[in-house]
């Protein structure tokens, strides 16, 4: 765009301003946990958060973690350059990881019930080397992904403020970095919930505007008319009728085997997604990450069907922001179709809206990530490799060190890429090829008893070597050259994606049963052990046993948690096996074979599905979660208030009594407290 439409100050105050307020939001309620819910922030606190979120919010968590910046700006991208398959292609295409995702979740916790990281799974199986290897391309992971929302986020604040790209990577995590530090993933989740209620508003009002109330659209019937003239004044190559309104599109279907592809890395090989696994309470981990995933679906959905085709229907307007040309291949790379949209739509409110809706994608994602990279370096690196006896005070100041350091090398590497000329539309085709290799070899880790040493650990580098072999062939091949253009065009992408996936299909079987297979027996996965938090304890002058997560459980209460969680394993199996079909396959695939073109009701229907799924998804991780933590909100405000007006001080020392500790589910000290006189 050829002029911001807000100023530099705007974009200072968004990106300063909300970060501290969200950091001393936190600050403030991790002060509130720890006086009235007798929540004292040790490490295993820090990273685990107790292990007994309820399913609220883990659901919430796992939306806004996975709505990265890329998700709103790819997919409204892919929606500029393909029509309605590539929103769909987009949310299907990253939807079923997520639900696939809820089995090695069950397994997780069923396995290794004391584990911080998936990379402590891998080492208790198969030793020091492998543990490196997977520790290379979890962190590998850490940083793509990181990498994308900050190149993709600072260059929407470029493109609406004026501001910096530089100044834009490096302030954008400063917030994240304080309430990440004070709170823990404790702070993560309830920031993550906050985060993706604005992000759902932010959705609908832009749907609402663009096919009710918009003065230039105003109806799906309107949108469907200018969407019928764009494909005549521009046929899109591949598609049926190179109609915008079909779901045969070749070049989309590309885009959806990478799709696919690369967020089976950022997921499986993300330990983000572990992280909040390991802190769901067991009964609690499937119906998150199912509830999440179902969620999730509508953003990108929703979202690029209504901006990226509002870009389409509008750029032949005067209030497009480029009119009278349509917008720049590289514009739509970097991921400016949804703030051009905005600003076509709304005008400055446009603009506001979106760098309110990137913020929040940005801010929420990289928390979890800085989480996932501090657990990595204090549980896998510095306890493991250096100090095998760290105290509780130890592991949680080498959290807190980690999350600074990962943060400013993050911003700094990712204005390096600004420079170089790395968009964030690059980085999201790249990062299959990179990661993906390790996809099969860590779920199978926790998933089948054969695979064997040589397998696990060979498999990740040769994988890897073999998908840049076909990425960079494939480039040379078709275009005589390697730049960024021919590497990051679609069909080296597609050849290296695909290879890094399937290969390790190749490698597992036949190292494992040419070395001989392990049958291994799960062992001493359950031998991992839980930081020792003796020492903050004591400093504190409460009694570990009372803090939520840090109660020694009866061997009569562990057989039963196990029985409900081999219970749910049978369910989640079934269950993402149907829900994987029905997105990838009995969904989508008859319209793409038939090569149906949209009518105008029949994209009226699907724009109101799409409209009715968000309202869904606000019931399912915006309401649920208040409703599912009323208890424990109520009875925190009734000590605040009792607190304040001196009736009442909060309990130091109560009795040890059984309790769960979770946003949403009672604590002991709450227990306690119901029967505890309303004045003293």
């Amino acid at each position: 765009m050829s002029t911001t439409p807000l100023g530099q100050g705007v974009g200072y105050g968004i990106v300063i301003g909300l970060g501290f307020a969200f950091a001393f939001a936190m600050i403030l309620t991790t002060f509130v946990l720890k006086r009235y819910n007798y929540e004292l922030q040790t490490s295993e606190m820090f990273s685990t958060a107790g292990r007994t979120v309820k399913s609220g919010l883990v659901a919430s968590a796992v939306v806004s973690s996975w709505t990265w910046a890329a998700t709103l700006l790819q997919s409204s991208g892919v929606a500029y350059r393909y029509g309605v398959s590539g929103p769909f292609w987009y949310a299907s295409g990253a939807t079923v990881q997520i639900i696939l995702f809820a089995t090695i979740a069950i397994e997780l916790k069923r396995r290794a019930p004391n584990a911080h990281t998936f990379l402590e799974v891998i080492r208790a199986r198969y030793g020091a080397v492998t543990h490196i290897v997977f520790m290379v391309f979890g962190l590998f992971t850490n940083i793509l992904v990181t990498s994308m929302l900050l190149t993709g986020g600072s260059a929407v604040v470029t493109s609406l403020t004026g501001m910096h790209t530089a100044a834009a990577c490096f302030l954008l995590p400063v917030g994240v970095v304080l309430y990440t530090m004070f709170g823990g993933i404790k702070a993560t989740f309830l920031t993550d919930y906050a985060h993706t209620v604005v992000i759902l508003i932010i959705i609908l009002l832009f749907a609402f505007t663009t096919y009710a109330t918009n003065e230039h659209l105003g109806s799906p019937g309107k949108v469907f008319d200018l969407l019928v003239q764009a494909a005549k004044d521009h046929p899109v190559e591949g598609n049926a009728g190179g109609s915008y309104l079909t779901m045969r599109s070749k070049e989309g279907a590309i885009f959806f085997v990478i799709n696919i592809v690369g967020n089976f890395g950022t997921v499986f090989c993300d330990n983000g997604y572990y992280n909040k696994a390991i802190a769901a309470s067991p009964v609690d981990a499937l119906p998150g990450y199912i509830i999440g995933g179902l969620s999730w679906f509508a953003i990108p959905w929703l979202c690029a069907t209504t901006m990226g085709l509002a870009a389409l229907a509008l750029e032949g307007n005067p209030v497009f922001p480029t009119y009278p040309a349509r917008m720049a291949d590289a514009d739509v790379s970097a991921g400016l179709v949804l703030p051009t949209a905005a600003v076509a739509l709304l005008g400055k409110g446009g603009a506001v809206a979106v760098l309110l809706l990137v913020f929040m994608a940005v801010t929420s994602a990289m928390s979890a990530e800085l989480i996932a990279v501090s657990s990595i370096f204090t549980y896998d690196f510095y306890q493991t490799y250096i100090n095998p006896a760290a105290t509780g005070r130890q592991l949680i100041n080498m959290s807190h060190v980690m999350v600074v350091i990962f943060a400013i090398a993050m911003a700094a590497w990712s204005t390096a890429l600004y420079y170089i000329g790395i968009s964030m539309g690059y980085l999201y085709l790249l990062m299959g090829v990179i990661v993906s290799a390790a996809v099969l070899p860590a779920t199978l880790t926790l998933m089948w008893s054969k695979q064997n040493w040589w397998a696990a650990t060979l498999t990740p580098p040769l994988g890897f070597a073999c998908a840049l072999i076909a990425w960079l062939v494939t480039a040379q091949k078709q275009f005589g050259e390697l730049t960024v253009a021919s590497t990051g065009a679609n069909d080296p992408m597609l050849a290296g994606n695909v290879v890094a996936l399937l290969s390790p299909l190749v490698f597992i079987p036949i190292l494992t049963y040419a070395l001989g297979p392990q049958n291994y027996d799960w062992q001493s996965m359950k031998a991992i052990r839980k930081g020792d938090d003796h020492d903050l304890a004591t400093a504190a002058h409460v009694d570990l046993e009372m803090i939520p997560g840090e109660r020694h459980h009866s061997v009569i209460e562990e057989e039963a948690e196990q029985a409900k969680l081999y219970k749910a394993s049978r369910i989640s199996r079934w269950m993402t096996v149907f829900m994987t079909l029905a997105f990838l396959v009995l969904w989508p695939m008859p319209m793409y074979g038939s090569g149906y073109i949209f009518s105008k009701k029949f994209f009226t229907g699907w724009v109101v599905v799409g409209i009715l799924w968000m309202f869904c998804s606000v019931g399912a991780v915006g309401i649920y979660p208040l409703w599912e933590g009323r208890g424990t909100s109520v009875k925190t405000f009734k000590r605040i208030l009792r607190d304040i007006s001196g009736k009442e001080k909060p309990p130091r020392r109560p009795e040890v009594i059984e309790g769960e500790g979770a946003e949403g589910t009672e604590t002991p000290t709450e227990k306690v407290m119901e029967g505890v006189p309303e004045k003293q």
